[in-house]
């Protein structure tokens, strides 16, 4: 996509980061959550995964309709009628006692936070210094993260489950101000431009994408088994998880700061290096140390690369589509990480290196796919 020739007004930064943060609330505090939905709810783990599937993939089937309102509907419409169907969603999951009744809840709540996903990544992707965005964007994420799972537990103890629920309408409600920030939509925006999409670069950043967070999340999501391997009980495995979280925001911090660098190439393969050298640093039964090593560079390394790769991908777009891809494929590649990972290690005894080749093959054909997709661009732009 065209960057603005300005850096984003303070609002819209502060819009895109709140909602980007507040959308998947319940997922980035799935841990607490999950542990609460057991001893509430009687949920088997079985069903608790199956509810968090069914947010995931409600806030990637938010993609589909956005295909179509995106070039049609005013922004601050669709803005304001999410807000309200993820707020209402919320409020009423808080007195759902029943999975049968919490379950298409939370469907519906996340299918608008999909949608107010969308308006921010693709406002995001408008901007002058994307990267920058994209690292503010996934900061926000990672915060209301780990400040939920800090405060959620005795919360929990105190009022129940409705608390994470309440929470996210009432926060969400307060950011109601902030609609009026986003742009008013792409017909404004790109009234004066008559581009057609670049196909083969897009479609290379997209599986970029996909094989990016495919990687990611097969590691991530059997952090745990790996640090069992180790030797490592659940406490000490949790804390050291914990420290890596704190570095993975030190290293959206770096990405923003360097984000205007005119060396953003070299930027983006030292964070693809730094990945495979943290992957590899999980293999063979890695004591506690180098477990910890792993966990702190494999985090900060793939938030520090992530909002580049993003960029990259918004400098593809020039109507909005591409970005509004990208949500289904984050979503997708979530998904498809810890079913091959799981997969892996259940036909291999429990041993963990095949998944981690796969992972790390998965990292570097991302890097071979995103490198390929702007050359194509680059070797398009010099023939027009």
């Amino acid at each position: 996509m065209q960057e603005s020739p300005a850096l984003p007004s303070r609002r819209l930064l502060s819009a895109i980061v709140a909602f980007a943060a507040l959308a998947p609330g319940g997922l980035m505090t799935a841990p607490a959550i999950a542990a609460q939905l057991s001893v509430q709810l009687h949920l088997s783990p079985s069903y608790i995964g199956f509810l968090f599937s069914t947010e995931l993939g409600a806030m990637s089937l938010a993609t589909f309709p956005a295909w179509w309102w995106l070039g049609r509907c005013h922004w601050h419409r669709v803005a304001l009628l999410s807000v309200i169907v993820f707020t209402v969603g919320n409020v009423v999951s808080a007195f759902s006692g029943t999975f049968a009744l919490l379950l298409p809840c939370r469907f519906i709540a996340s299918l608008a936070g999909g949608t107010l996903m969308i308006l921010c990544i693709t406002s995001a992707a408008t901007t002058h210094n994307s990267g920058r965005v994209f690292s503010l964007w996934i900061l926000g994420q990672l915060l209301l993260g780990a400040v939920g799972l800090l405060v959620l537990p005795p919360l929990f103890a105190r009022f129940g489950l409705m608390t994470v629920y309440l929470l996210l309408a009432i926060l969400m409600m307060g950011c109601f101000p902030l609609i009026r920030a986003f742009p008013a939509g792409l017909a404004v925006q790109k009234q004066t431009k008559n581009i057609t999409g670049p196909y083969m670069p897009g479609l290379l950043a997209a599986l970029a994408v996909l094989l990016f967070y495919t990687g990611q999340s097969a590691i991530w999501a059997f952090s745990g088994t790996i640090a069992a391997d180790a030797g490592l009980d659940r406490i000490h495995s949790g804390q050291i998880l914990a420290v890596a979280t704190v570095f993975g925001m030190m290293g959206a911090c770096i990405t923003a700061a360097l984000s205007s660098h005119s060396h953003r190439r070299f930027l983006l393969l030292l964070g693809y290096v730094l990945l495979l050298v943290g992957i590899a640093l999980f293999s063979h039964h890695p004591l506690s140390v180098r477990f910890a090593l792993a966990a702190v560079l494999f985090e900060f390394s793939w938030i520090y690369v992530l909002p580049l790769i993003l960029s990259r991908v918004a400098a593809l777009d020039n109507n909005g589509k591409l970005m509004n891809a990208i949500n289904l494929v984050i979503g997708g590649g979530q998904a498809l990480g810890p079913s091959i990972a799981g997969y892996l290690l259940e036909n291999s005894g429990g041993q963990t290196g095949v998944m981690l080749l796969t992972a790390a093959l998965s990292v570097v054909v991302s890097l071979v796919f995103i490198s390929l997709a702007a050359y194509h661009q680059a070797k398009k732009n010099r023939h027009r």
